[in-house]
């Protein structure tokens, strides 16, 4: 009897590099693992968006990578975000780059403009809020709901933001809910809380609500003091514009 060579199949190392191969050897799902790679979390719709491909075609490609192990799924209430399984692709990824010249082409779709979503922001900002809040414990995801309740940091973190978690839950509204954003596909913050760091930036002179009353617009040199109350802002294109 002899061992498993490289020569077989059901060698463990030889079996996880061609099941990468052949995942890698079709332009979407290579593009897909691109972009959760060097632009984070996806929707599926907009993963397809961007791809300019139909979701019922998208969502073959991204049971496969599922199967394969190379994606995941997160959940908030009905909304569902895809991300790399392992972080670590990132490196196959660049290698393979590296080898063929020139870095692997993404899709560069235009920014859309930040926005309201009835009295709350939406667009990158809505979604970075909503980020922060939930990565600092300040807000709790509950299941098999768009309804999200305090964390245990949530005095501490919306003391930052001049906001009385007590007087959020006096609301007659809901405190806080997750709201698919229809630009970026993600959830970003909505009820009385979204509401409440609204009306906290445009009091501050951070953001002003555009003639037209839908869309937002960052004051001049108020991204540093976004940046305070958003940890991490940085990693975002509203860095750039304070």
């Amino acid at each position: 009897m002899t061992s498993l060579g490289w020569t077989s199949a059901e060698q463990p190392v030889v079996a996880t590099v061609t099941g990468l191969a052949r995942e890698l050897a079709d332009p979407i799902r290579l593009t897909v693992l691109q972009l959760l790679a060097h632009e984070g979390p996806h929707g599926m719709t907009q993963l397809a968006d961007v791809l300019g491909v139909t979701p019922a075609r998208l969502g073959n490609h991204l049971a496969k990578l599922r199967q394969a192990g190379l994606v995941t799924t997160e959940q908030s209430g009905r909304h569902v975000t895809y991300r790399l399984k392992d972080p670590a692709i990132t490196v196959v990824l660049d290698a393979l780059a590296d080898y063929a010249g020139g870095a692997l082409p993404l899709p560069s779709p235009v920014a859309p403009p930040e926005r309201l979503c009835y009295d709350h922001a939406a667009g990158r900002l809505g979604v970075a809020v909503l980020d922060h809040l939930l990565a600092a414990d300040a807000l709790r995801r509950r299941d098999d709901t768009d309804e999200l309740e305090l964390g245990p940091r949530a005095a501490e973190v919306l003391g930052r933001w001049r906001i009385d978690p007590a007087a959020l839950s006096a609301s007659r509204r809901k405190t806080a809910t997750s709201c698919l954003d229809r630009t970026l596909r993600r959830p970003h913050l909505g009820g009385a809380l979204g509401h409440a760091i609204l009306t906290g930036l445009r009091a501050e002179g951070i953001v002003d609500v555009d003639a037209d009353g839908r869309t937002l617009t960052l004051r001049p040199g108020a991204g540093r003091r976004l940046a305070q109350l958003l940890p991490g802002l940085d990693r975002t294109p509203w860095a750039a514009a304070g």
